[in-house]
């Protein structure tokens, strides 16, 4: 598949222009695959960022009184621009952060997905009326917008993660400055330019790109902004944590993830075994809901073993434009580097290596960074990557005596936020609610959200939570009447 082309430079997006960026300074976004410059990009500073969310100060007040019916028609504009444009988008994703294009393919759909149901539901924010507490009195419970929205996202799902913060925000009546993540900004940048021709109105939709320093930080302290949204890792969702609050702003964050895998000797062998391999290798591993910990009881684990490895080996890694293409890169060097290094931690720990286990090299690999998928038998509990998330294509097989067993295991972890289990025994599943420990869980099937779900983490995976009902709720706030004639 060629290359769909694209702009080459980006300015920053605010008040509903394309400007330059206070200090003029620009980075240059490569392709992890290959190497090469695909764009020039602005990096914004808190001069910029001031100036964003006065704009979206500026216009929330005639945005939020705009009806239900006035910003869903927008954002189905929006969606219908997305879906106009997904073969570009989709070649855009895949070179920027190097996804395989068959599943930039998916990204770009859920997006569109995100907004659909944000556009369905601007009419649904409902309230309440209840008895008051003197003779005639009603008191009226109404859902309002918060105001100016901050969101941060991560490069992983760089299309999917700006329309999950983007649409709800907007639907609820708030305005919104979000940045994208400075490893994987284009696909975002492209995305607001559609926006801007679906006519979302000047200073609704606000986008300062640039580093976590210079543009996520001036952000999160900003006085101005009511709520912050963030994707990304848990050591950086602390810091966000504590920077906001200094001002008592609303934070919601979807964070990392160790999700077990649990296959009980009555399970459906070979439908765990391609939904683990999907769950772990989809994106190079770099899903936050990605199976991390395969827990796989003893009398089926040399057979599941052996099948896993098969499929794994099955798979293509090269190009991700190529639609022949399994795998692609990790994101970066650095990503690269700290996988490895935890491969080789564990192999010193006594875990065995069955395959892959290093950097891929020769011909096109020389020019990005691939790693080869791994599989890691004999894995114990106590070893570092047992612990820490890989957030790489490496899977862990854990041997397991028993359903408590592999509950204790899977709870022992200082993340929440999703896990999977294959069995056939309806007991088994009915303990799943009070016994595993987990805000998402998925039962016979791979991974992979839906927009009318609700996408949390207990735990270190989070506060919050995105998506469905539940998550638009996060954009709204309630006031309280008490209404007397």
């Amino acid at each position: 598949m060629a290359d769909i082309k694209h702009k080459t430079e980006y300015d920053l997006f605010i008040d509903g222009k394309w400007i330059k960026p206070a200090g003029h300074i620009t980075t240059e976004i490569k392709s992890p695959s290959t190497g090469k410059v695909l764009a020039k990009v602005a990096n914004g500073s808190v001069k910029d960022v001031d100036a964003a969310v006065n704009a979206a100060k500026k216009a929330f007040p005639a945005w939020s009184r705009k009806t239900a019916e006035e910003r869903a028609d927008i954002l189905y504009a929006f969606k219908a621009l997305i879906e106009r444009d997904a073969e570009r988008l989709a070649s855009l994703i895949s070179s920027e952060m190097g996804k395989p294009v068959k599943e930039a393919r998916v990204e770009v759909g859920f997006a569109a997905g995100l907004l659909r149901f944000a556009a369905e539901n601007t009419r649904r924010l409902e309230g309440d009326i209840v008895p008051g507490s003197r003779p005639g009195e009603k008191i009226l419970l109404e859902k309002i917008p918060h105001g100016v929205i901050g969101a941060i996202s991560a490069w992983n799902f760089p299309l999917a993660l700006f329309t999950r913060k983007v649409a709800p925000a907007l639907a609820a009546g708030n305005t919104i400055v979000i940045k994208p993540h400075e490893l994987a900004p284009l696909a975002a940048l492209e995305a607001t330019r559609l926006a801007e021709e679906a006519g979302i109105p000047a200073g609704v939709l606000n986008v300062v790109t640039g580093d976590g320093k210079d543009v996520g930080t001036p952000l999160v302290e900003h006085p101005d902004v009511k709520l912050i949204t963030m994707t990304g890792s848990t050591t950086t969702g602390k810091k966000i944590m504590a920077a906001a609050a200094n001002t008592l702003k609303e934070v919601r964050l979807e964070l990392g993830g160790k999700a077990p895998f649990i296959v009980m000797e009555d399970a459906d062998l070979e439908k765990a075994a391609e939904a683990a391999v999907l769950a772990r290798f989809t994106n190079a591993g770099q899903v936050c809901t990605s199976n991390e910990r395969t827990y796989v009881h003893a009398a089926i684990y040399d057979r599941f073993a052996a099948l896993v490895r098969r499929k794994i080996d099955a798979l293509n890694v090269g190009n991700p434009l190529d639609k022949s293409t399994d795998m692609g890169p990790k994101v970066s060097l650095q990503e690269l580097e700290k996988v490895h290094a935890m491969v080789e931690k564990a192999i010193s720990q006594g875990a065995k290596l069955e395959v892959g286990g290093k950097r891929l090299t020769g011909k096109e690999y020389d020019q990005g960074f691939f790693y080869a998928p791994t599989l890691l038998t004999e894995v114990k509990e106590g070893m570092d990557i047992v612990k820490e998330e890989v957030f790489g294509p490496v899977m862990l097989l854990t041997k397991i005596s028993d359903y408590d067993d592999a509950l204790r295991q899977a709870n022992d972890c200082r993340y929440g936020l999703s896990a999977y289990v294959f069995t056939n025994d309806l007991k088994r599943i009915m303990r799943i609610s009070t016994d595993l420990d987990f805000g998402e869980v998925y039962v016979n099937r791979e991974g992979g959200e839906a927009p009318q779900g609700f996408h949390h983490g207990y735990k270190d995976s989070g506060l919050g939570g995105e998506d469905g009902k539940y998550g638009l709720e996060a954009y709204v706030q309630t006031k309280t009447i008490y209404l007397n004639a």
